[in-house]
């Protein structure tokens, strides 16, 4: 019998021509508690099912959609699932985690997880419920945007079925196509291209059974307790203003990228605040599914309709593009939910490509910094993934680099292959750390390090052994939330985290866990994804930052230089391999690995 908020199994299902076969794969109760959920269980899968450098676009490369404990039950934020696959635009491991009824339909059709292979014959939708698996032909949705896709395969199917969809984008296998459902997406490292090379328009679900928690009372006194705590100040930011309330917070400490990371500093950065957007725009707020948080800030965009706006989206369109103007940021924003396209992929390889331009390395002279018409040209262009710029900007800054070459590698924004976050690492070096171990390649929910720099705990611009520290604790953190799940929104609500997300564990599952198991699922967690990309390839060398992060101080406004030096950089990541008990060249012990895949 499996623990409490388990099925204790996956569904392997097989697209082959016109049908689809699915097949059980039990799943060890040892699997899941090493392993928690979600990410976790998500890596433990690639490294069983995806063969040995797989191109993640072939047919017998897996995706999987992975669920975990919590899922279901009342705890606020707990609606949430990863998917995983091996990444076309970085060749390693990537995972995207996303927030929405689906999470719940999927995983109450019996499964801890669903691991989609194959190619199908022709453009189809999935179904899966308490029957099984099977495919349906869906030519009529070819080229629609994902919440339209949506739309229709609900009325087809019936409003039962919780539906994730990929966009334009993802039939055509850009390389950061996204997978999206109920206006959310999971959206980083390519995945909507991964479902795309299946010819799998969109996956449904639907709930078939009910799967019971371990100690019904205490889960309900817990997430009482924790809803409570969700209205406090540690989440009031989210509430109020949104993510986009870094904005400005960002720019007054100049660490907000601006023209492809040229800058820290942005001039037009007031004109898309969130203080500026609040009171011009009728701000509305909405929630994800079982969240109390209610971070989701709308806004009214010129000439009717709405957008829902964070930082992360507006700094890639906005600030990294040299674009002030909030109504063509809206327009981008709008662009790529509707294409089904990663903004800050997108905005970070656009914003290389004006450099480019201004290089004269390529010849398309209307593309330049600030013009947010130029911003939406070129997004039709990698949408459409039109001949010549088109194409080459669906590969992303580093595949794109590699075939303009000149040097423009150094310049583009990119670690592992994924383009940057919103974060400067010359003016944040706990984040700096954080951003070229990463497995994901260049993220900010995997290792969110750039906490202690913004703390005033470490000196932000003089890397250490303290940032060493902060980076690998961030790291720990996320791996745990990202595989239970819970949205890291609720982070600051925690007073001693692994000790009370170990109580919600064993409340939920029946297994007597503490702080001290928890953290050493999460520092396997964090080795597991580590060993995969090694066996695809990796290696130490890609443990880096753009030459550009390196070589060139970044001027601020204060009048103070920020210098990171790859020295500093590199006695690092020396150390961070050492505590996390890598040798020197970056390598998993070996004699971790009966740990790691439970083979002993």
């Amino acid at each position: 019998m499996a623990a409490g908020g388990f099925f204790g199994r996956a569904l392997i299902v097989d697209v082959d021509a016109r049908s689809a076969s699915g097949t059980p794969f039990e799943l060890d109760e040892r699997v899941l508690r090493a392993y928690l959920g979600g990410v976790g269980l998500g890596t433990w899968l690639m490294h069983r099912l995806a063969p040995a450098r797989v191109d993640p676009l072939a047919p017998e490369a897996p995706l999987a959609f992975v669920f975990s404990s919590l899922v279901g039950t009342p705890l606020t934020t707990s609606a949430k699932f990863a998917v995983v696959a091996k990444s076309p635009l970085t060749g390693l491991l990537t995972d995207a985690l996303a927030s929405s009824q689906f999470a719940i339909a999927g995983k109450l059709t019996g499964h801890d997880a669903i691991v989609i292979r194959g190619r199908a014959a022709e453009l189809s939708v999935l179904l899966i419920d308490g029957d099984g698996a099977r495919l349906e032909p869906a030519p009529e949705l070819a080229g629609l945007p994902a919440s339209e896709a949506e739309t229709q395969a609900r009325e087809r199917f019936g409003r039962g079925w919780r539906t994730a969809a990929i966009g334009p984008a993802g039939e055509r296998q850009v390389r950061y196509a996204t997978i999206s459902h109920d206006g959310r997406h999971a959206g980083r490292g390519g995945l909507g291209a991964v479902l795309g090379a299946k010819n799998i328009k969109a996956v449904l679900v639907r709930s078939a059974t009910k799967v019971a928690v371990a100690d019904q009372a205490g889960v309900l006194k817990a997430a009482k307790d924790l809803r409570q705590r969700s209205f406090g100040p540690a989440t009031a930011k989210y509430r109020e203003l949104g993510t986009l309330a870094n904005l400005l917070a960002f720019n007054a400490v100049s660490t907000l990228p601006t023209r492809n990371f040229t800058a820290a500093t942005f001039e037009g950065a007031p004109k898309l605040a969130a203080e500026e957007l609040h009171e011009m725009r009728g701000v509305a707020r909405n929630s994800c599914a079982s969240c109390s948080i209610g971070c989701e800030h709308i806004y009214s965009r010129k000439g009717g309709g709405s957008q829902r706006m964070e930082y992360e989206n507006v700094f890639a369109l906005g600030p990294l593009c040299g674009v002030s103007d909030p109504d063509d940021v809206f327009a981008a924003s709008a662009r790529c939910d509707e294409l089904g396209l990663d903004t800050i992929s997108a905005g970070g390889t656009i914003a290389w490509a004006m450099e480019c331009v201004e290089r004269g390395l390529i010849d398309e002279p209307w593309l330049k910094f600030g013009d947010g018409q130029a911003l939406l040209k070129a997004l039709d262009a990698i949408g459409e993934r039109s001949p010549g710029l088109g194409e080459l900007l669906a590969q992303g800054s580093r595949q794109a680099a590699a075939r303009v070459g000149h040097g423009s590698i150094d310049f583009a924004p990119q670690v592992k292959g994924l383009e940057l976050p919103g974060y400067e690492p010359r003016s944040l070096q706990s984040m700096a750390l954080g951003l070229a171990v990463n497995a994901r390649g260049a993220d900010h929910n995997r290792s969110g390090a750039y906490e202690a720099d913004l703390s005033g705990d470490v000196n932000r611009f003089d890397g250490g052994a303290a940032h060493v520290a902060a980076a690998i604790g961030t790291e720990d953190r996320a791996a745990v939330m990202d595989s239970m799940i819970l949205c890291k929104f609720l982070r600051g609500v925690f007073e001693d985290p692994f000790t009370e997300w170990a109580t919600l564990l064993s409340l939920v599952t029946g297994w007597d866990m503490d702080a001290a198991e928890l953290r050493a699922a999460a520092s396997r967690i964090v080795r597991a994804k580590r060993a995969f990309n090694l066996r695809e390839g990796a290696t130490a060398a890609d443990d880096t930052l753009p030459a550009r992060m390196l070589e060139t101080p970044l001027q601020l406004a204060s009048g103070r230089t920020a210098t990171l030096t790859a020295g500093r950089l590199q006695t690092m990541i020396n150390g961070y391999y050492v505590a996390r008990g890598f040798d020197e060249a970056g390598r998993v012990s070996t004699a971790d690995l009966p740990d790691l895949f439970l083979d002993a």
